[in-house]
């Protein structure tokens, strides 16, 4: 395993294309690739790449890059590709297909405020918007985190308890153009992880001619439905799994669907996801120091949302504050509805929701230490807290 100074743009494109070739002995691999920014560089790297057993095509669109994954795939590929903002907005029609059709590609999404007006800086709304997609949802906080949690999604998007496709979210630039030290994974050891190979149980095969997508009743898409939510349901333990194997092959142990820090002994928890989670950790700490019984989780799996995990972590907790990085206009944040549903049964707990760093805006300690404040204080939840910060 190898130590270096890298891009999230270029840890992502890593895993992608080592995970791609570690299939070379079954049908190999093949994505579809569109360029827009922050995600060009994810892109530019697969295309580099010298598969063995593969090829990314460049298409005229978006939409056209997850028909080429969508082909792919029933064709028994290992499939990848990446995207963001508008982008993943006018691939909207074909994710839909992409899950309905049961297929595990997987997809980098960096998270970019959608427009207009127009803004590159991140935002989760674009992702967040196809939430009703049937495909799973990880966010990420970290260039390792991005690496391990890409590596994770194909494990867990082809065992056949899930065959779902998965999206794997970090933030623009915050994450995509920003460098750390990463350990990226030797190409032994992603084939050791990922020896099962992709097998697509339904892939179209010329000796057994079918259809696929044809016109289906009322009872047979109910049905359907059905099969798609009991796939979901087995995510955690898949992703438990997936996690414990990873630890054996790679020597260190990514978070699961959620890490909870501090929550033991907390009143008082705050929930966040991707690179704001790591902001938050330095400002609980400073609460811990000073003697305030405060804790915090960092959220990675949106879908499924893993509801019995925030149960058991925020048993007892007094107040719970959510930091949104999106939002569902009329209603507010996005995570914040998911967790407060969570927690239908726990009356006395006070879950509040804050919007902050919406389209960009830098999220500083300080405006966290600023959203402790007003949620230590709070006697009751209200109306959904728009947190302003320095853009």
């Amino acid at each position: 395993m190898a130590r270096k100074l890298v891009t999230g743009n270029f840890a992502a494109g890593h895993a992608l294309a080592l995970a791609g070739e570690a299939n070379r002995r079954a049908r190999g691999c093949a994505g579809g690739a569109y360029p827009i920014t922050p995600q060009t560089e994810i892109i530019e790297y697969l295309r580099r790449f010298e598969f063995s057993k593969g090829r990314i095509v460049p298409v005229e669109s978006e939409h056209s890059a997850m028909a080429v994954c969508m082909g792919a795939s029933l064709g028994g590929a290992r499939t990848f590709t990446a995207s963001s903002s508008n982008g993943l907005a006018y691939m909207a029609e074909n994710v839909f297909a992409a899950g309905f059709y049961r297929l595990p590609i997987v997809m980098v999404a960096v998270n970019r405020t959608l427009g207009p007006p127009w803004n590159i800086w991140v935002d989760q709304g674009d992702s967040l918007a196809l939430r009703d997609a049937a495909w799973l949802q990880l966010y990420t906080d970290s260039h390792q985190d991005l690496v391990d949690t890409i590596l994770l999604a194909f494990r867990v998007a082809e065992d056949p308890r899930v065959m779902l496709p998965t999206m794997v979210a970090m933030d623009g630039f915050v994450t995509s153009h920003t460098q750390m030290v990463v350990d990226l994974p030797e190409q032994e050891q992603v084939d050791a992880f990922l020896s099962t190979g992709c097998d697509v149980p339904h892939r179209l095969n010329v000796n057994r001619p079918t259809t696929v997508g044809g016109l289906t009743w009322p009872k047979e898409t109910e049905h359907h439905r059905r099969e798609i939510q009991d796939a979901m349901e087995n995510v955690p333990a898949v992703l438990e799994e997936a996690i414990n194997e990873f630890e054996g092959v790679f020597g260190r142990r990514p978070d699961g669907a959620i890490a909870a820090e501090h929550t033991e002994d907390a009143e008082t928890v705050l929930v966040a996801c991707n690179t704001m989670a790591r902001t938050l950790r330095g400002v609980v700490a400073e609460r811990r120091t000073a003697g305030t019984k405060i804790g915090m989780i960092k959220s990675k799996l949106f879908r499924p949302f893993p509801r019995q995990a925030f149960r058991d972590a925020l048993s007892g907790v007094k107040r719970v504050g959510v930091l949104d990085r999106n939002h569902s206009p009329g209603s507010g944040g996005i995570f914040w509805p998911e967790i407060a549903t969570s927690l239908s049964d726990q009356s006395d707990t006070i879950v509040q929701d804050y919007l902050v760093g919406l389209g960009g805006g830098d999220v500083t300690p300080e405006a966290l230490d600023e959203i402790v404040e007003d949620l230590l204080q709070r006697e009751c939840s209200g109306d959904p807290v728009w947190k302003e910060v320095a853009a």
